[in-house]
């Protein structure tokens, strides 16, 4: 059986509208995630881990996870000749439907690269790559017409400035499309409160709390939602387990949604997957609270999993995880049933997702299912033994193709 698209904008889409629902530019890194490490390796020292994956990261998180939730997806990045750019190119376009007509190739530049450790449901990362060849603007030139783009806030291609025309998300804005704001985090520790003037041209703005209180110089984040809404009409602040708020002054709505109780395994691009079905939810116009609820769940049901991109649910694991909640209200106590009353807009949406929607895929070179089980018992690693590993001793030289996306039977 084929995987069956669902089109949750399916009712707002003309012929004339955008060719586009989100377009996004970033970097794209190859994502290397080592799992259920009972602690990080000390210098010298060589330490088994229980699982392994590998996929497309950087701003792939987020391509991939509005591409999974249906929205039609372009991105603009630049790509290495390398076999990584092979691996991350094609996991995008044939396996997760995300155009890339804007990215391009470049000889000799290599892919950034990523290597991840859980340790206790938290993670540590070594990055090494070089800046792109092209900025995005140079990349992109006029981008296509598109509903919404996703960006991140910075110094080097700043919004709003007199010299802003020839930003690819302002010229995106001037043919239609909605901007959605995210800041990431700043290592220098200044936190500048002027990077809240990009906001201007902004139509939300979704920062987490510890940067959303940082950047507005408060000490809650309800307090920094409220500074926020001064700058932008849709303000939005993530607190993690804890939930999420936000305004909305074009609608005069105010909400905050707990989020769902979950085991986190992995947060890698939990944010990336709260922006993409919150994105969603606005476009197809749902009240605030449902917004927040939908975007939670998505995250929270990202966060079970190990692989970061491909950790981001699609619709058929939100039909799957909504009918066990409906189904286990009755005898699963008053959270239960508290929760099923908090999702009850999901009976609208989830009887027109098919059979066979889009599902997780596993990360390559390790799967979800090898987490848990024990390492091989008294291994002599090769490096201990002076020895050069070779590929069937655990390490693999070139990346292998993604599995296809999961059907349902």
């Amino acid at each position: 059986m084929s995987v069956q698209a669902y089109d949750p904008l399916a009712g707002e889409r003309t012929p004339e509208g955008p060719q586009f629902d989100v377009f996004l530019a970033g970097t794209v890194f190859l994502d290397i995630i080592f799992t259920g490490l009972p602690a990080m390796p000390a210098a010298g020292t060589e330490i088994w881990a229980e699982g392994m994956g590998s996929c497309p990261g950087g701003i792939a998180n987020l391509a991939i996870a509005t591409s999974r939730l249906g929205l039609r997806t372009s991105l603009a990045a630049a790509f290495g000749d390398d076999d990584y750019g092979d691996f991350c190119w094609r996991t995008l376009e044939e396996q997760e439907a995300v155009d890339l007509s804007r990215s391009r190739r470049f000889e000799h530049w290599h892919s950034p690269v990523t290597v991840s450790m859980a340790v206790d449901r938290d993670r540590s990362m070594v990055t090494h790559g070089h800046p792109a060849p092209l900025t995005a603007s140079e990349l992109i030139g006029r981008p296509p017409r598109s509903r919404a783009v996703i960006v991140t806030l910075s110094a080097e291609e700043p919004l709003g400035t007199p010299g802003g025309a020839s930003n690819w998300a302002e010229l995106a804005h001037r043919d239609g499309a909605l901007i959605f704001a995210d800041v990431g985090w700043d290592p220098s520790g200044v936190w500048p409160r002027s990077l809240l003037d990009q906001l201007s041209v902004c139509h939300a703005f979704m920062p987490n709390a510890t940067e959303a209180m940082a950047y507005t110089g408060t000490e809650t984040a309800r307090d920094a939602l409220y500074v926020i809404a001064d700058h932008v009409p849709l303000a939005v602040v993530t607190d993690g387990a804890n939930g999420a708020m936000a305004i909305d002054s074009t609608t005069g709505e105010e909400a905050f949604v707990p989020a769902p109780r979950v085991t986190a395994l992995d947060p890698t691009g939990a944010g990336d997957v709260f922006g993409a079905g919150f994105v969603l939810g606005t476009l197809c116009n749902w009240p605030l609270a449902d917004r927040l609820a939908f975007a939670g769940v998505c995250a929270a049901l990202a966060v079970q999993q190990f692989g970061g991109s491909l950790a981001a649910p699609g619709w058929g694991d939100i039909a799957d995880w909504w009918h066990e909640v409906r189904a286990a209200a009755d005898h699963s106590g008053a959270y239960g049933s508290a929760l099923a009353r908090r999702y009850a807009f999901l009976d609208r949406l989830v009887p027109s997702v098919p059979v066979g929607a889009v599902r997780r895929a596993a990360a390559t070179i390790a799967r979800y299912a090898d987490v848990g089980m024990p390492p091989p018992a008294s291994p002599t690693p090769a490096r201990a033994r002076g020895e050069t590993p070779s590929p069937s001793e655990g390490e693999e030289q070139d990346p292998p193709r993604v599995p296809a996306q999961k059907e349902q039977p």
